[in-house]
């Protein structure tokens, strides 16, 4: 079994493949057995029993084509060439008799006795019928016939004892060919259940082979996987020492368990050193938003981690630092508010005129855009309409290029159909002159008498059908005229849609004139119109230009007003231990065009008098 286990899943797999391999060739191989002795029964069959049966049956015709053949020299008289033909073929009856009968004793060597009987019988038969023809030849007709009639009762008795041992043979064969049937039906069921057996039992086995070799140690690999991906490690990994893919598996779950433990020891030692970052990120945050209520008058004194002095020293340093900073902002933003209020307000005053100038150039220029937009559909709406009237007067060419094409086409047809109403009239001559032959072969079988009869039935119907191909004729003549009335009646109508074909063409081919006309009137009114557009819009853009820099200015000024009012508010809310100089700005600020803020740098908004946004304040600072 630790072999199986060692062995990798494609060999295993490769194994179960040639096992079901196996059954199925034995399977294959009984059924070839089988097939191999009903085939060897049946050759037995054939060569022994239904070959004498045959041979007899040609044996028994024979011995009544003798007693026929001797009649017919009687009947035809000896000296006939008729009689001296059934004689020989009386001889010839006889031979092929006895090789037929001789040979049933060559196959079946069991049958000798009655074999030889019915050789002397068959020679003493033909001893009377070569009796019966030379009376017939010495004109003696009266002991000819009294030597036939016992030639037909001894011959009736032959036949009559040949017949029964045929059907004993045929019999035996059908015996012996439903005993190889019930035994191929045997054999059949046998291989099924031989099959389904083998099949079950490969079944069987590769489930099993699959469950303790494969999917079993996969489900515990899985399972142990599962275990270790939820923190469990304490479960040693099993199969590391087998050499197929689940010990590949399973050692490189070993490696996945051991990175698992030496990660939880990491996240111990993380845990400790994040408790102590904790500690030290509340204080500085609470420092911090002591800081952003605008206490600078707190530095930290508890006690950080080594890592942490130098971030407590900084922050130490650093709020120092900005309450002098904060000092020197507040004294120095009074100083900046004076002028920008005047700038702001004359600035806006040039916007707003600026702005009405180019919304009039834009308005101008809109309009006349339209107007070269549509001069240009227009134009290229004729030129298309040129185009398809070209196309149009190409295509009205091809129609009369086909049309001449179909003309001469059904002339073609006409003549074709000529040479076909020749070709019918040769037709109706033969079936003629097939009737005038069949009329001749019945008047000759007339005269043959009874021996012509068949060939008078044979000229009937030659006649009949050289009346039918008469008929036959006759319709395709008549179909053929209507078919050439219908051509003439075509070529009539295709002339005349030549013609308005023609008339077509020439009513295009000056509407293409007009069209093209008017194409080029169009192109030049839109390319003066296109020239006005672009001196219109580069005075548009011109303007505009102007009036975004009159913005800019304006809006840079009211901009410098607001931000040096919020910085001293900023300022002002700090708590900086000493007496703050700043004061707030008492004069309005009126707010901007909304023109003008696309153009601005992103202003910041008026404090509110709750706390809300303070980190927002602290942050923008």
């Amino acid at each position: 079994m630790t072999f199986i286990h060692n062995l990798r899943i494609s060999l295993k797999i490769t194994l179960l493949l040639l096992a079901m391999g196996a059954i199925t060739l034995t399977v294959a191989v009984n059924g070839v057995m089988a097939l191999r002795s009903s085939d060897d029964t049946y050759t037995r069959l054939i060569s022994t029993k239904m070959v004498p049966a045959i041979r007899l049956s040609q044996a028994n015709r024979r011995v009544l084509e003798m007693g026929l053949r001797s009649y017919q020299v009687i009947a035809y008289g000896a000296d006939t060439p008729m009689g001296r033909d059934a004689a020989a073929e009386e001889l010839a009856s006889f031979n092929q008799a006895m090789v037929r009968i001789k040979e049933v004793g060559l196959v079946d060597p069991s049958q000798k006795t009655v074999v030889d009987g019915f050789v002397t019988r068959l020679r003493r038969l033909h001893a009377s019928c070569q009796a019966a023809i030379a009376a017939a030849q010495r004109k003696d007709i009266a002991a000819a016939r009294a030597i036939l009639v016992s030639v037909d009762r001894r011959s009736q008795q032959m036949r009559s004892e040949m017949i029964p041992y045929s059907n004993r043979q045929i019999e035996f064969s059908q015996t012996e060919s439903d005993g190889v049937t019930d035994r191929m039906h045997a054999t059949a069921w046998k291989m099924m259940l031989t099959a389904l057996l083998g099949i079950l039992a490969g079944i069987g086995a590769a489930l099993a082979l699959t469950r303790s070799s494969i999917t079993g140690p996969l489900t515990r690999l899985r399972d142990q996987m599962g275990r270790y991906a939820a923190g469990h490690y304490a479960e040693e990994v099993g199969d590391t020492d087998r050499k197929d893919e689940v010990g590949a598996m399973a050692r490189t779950v070993r490696v996945f368990r051991e990175n698992g433990i030496a990660k939880a020891a990491v996240d111990a030692e993380k845990a400790a050193r994040d408790a102590e970052q904790h500690m030290v990120v509340d204080t500085v945050s609470s420092h911090l938003s002591r800081l952003s209520d605008g206490d600078l008058s707190s530095p930290i004194a508890a006690t950080f981690p080594p890592d942490y002095e130098a971030l407590k020293r900084n922050f130490n340093e650093a709020l120092d630092k900005l309450r002098g900073l904060i000092g020197a902002v507040s004294d120095g933003a009074v100083a900046i508010r004076s002028g920008s209020g005047e700038i702001a307000q004359a600035a806006e005053d040039l916007a707003r005129r600026t702005e009405g100038n180019a919304s009039s150039l834009e308005q101008t220029a809109s309009a006349i855009t339209q107007m070269d937009e549509r001069l240009k559909a227009t134009a290229d709406a004729a030129g298309r309409t040129v185009n398809r009237a070209d196309q149009a007067i190409t295509t009205v060419g091809g129609g009369r290029v086909v049309a001449d094409e179909a003309v001469q086409a059904m002339g073609r047809v006409s003549e074709s159909a000529k040479g076909i109403d020749s070709v019918i009239e040769g037709l109706d001559k033969i079936a003629f002159q097939t009737r005038v032959l069949a009329m001749n072969a019945a008047v000759e079988s007339g005269r043959a008498g009874d021996a012509g009869r068949g060939f008078a039935v044979v000229a009937d119907l030659v006649s009949a059908l050289a009346m039918r191909s008469e008929e036959e004729a006759k319709r395709a003549r008549e179909q053929l005229t209507a078919t050439q009335a219908d051509i003439v009646t075509a070529v009539e109508a295709v002339q005349k849609v030549d013609g308005a074909l023609s008339a077509i063409s020439g009513d295009v081919t000056e509407v293409h004139g007009l069209l093209a006309i008017i194409a080029t009137d169009n192109q030049a009114q839109a390319a003066a119109i296109t020239q006005v557009a672009s001196t219109i819009s580069s005075m548009d853009r011109s303007t505009q230009q102007n009036a975004a820099m009159v913005e800019e200015t304006s809006a840079a000024a009211r901009n410098l007003a607001s931000e040096t009012a919020h910085l001293a508010d900023q300022a002002a809310r700090f708590d900086t231990g000493g007496a703050s100089m700043a004061r707030r700005f008492e004069g309005p600020v009126r707010p901007l065009p909304a023109e003008a803020l696309p153009s601005l740098v992103r202003a910041r908004q008026p404090v509110s008098a709750q706390g809300g946004d303070d980190g927002e304040d602290w942050a923008s600072f």
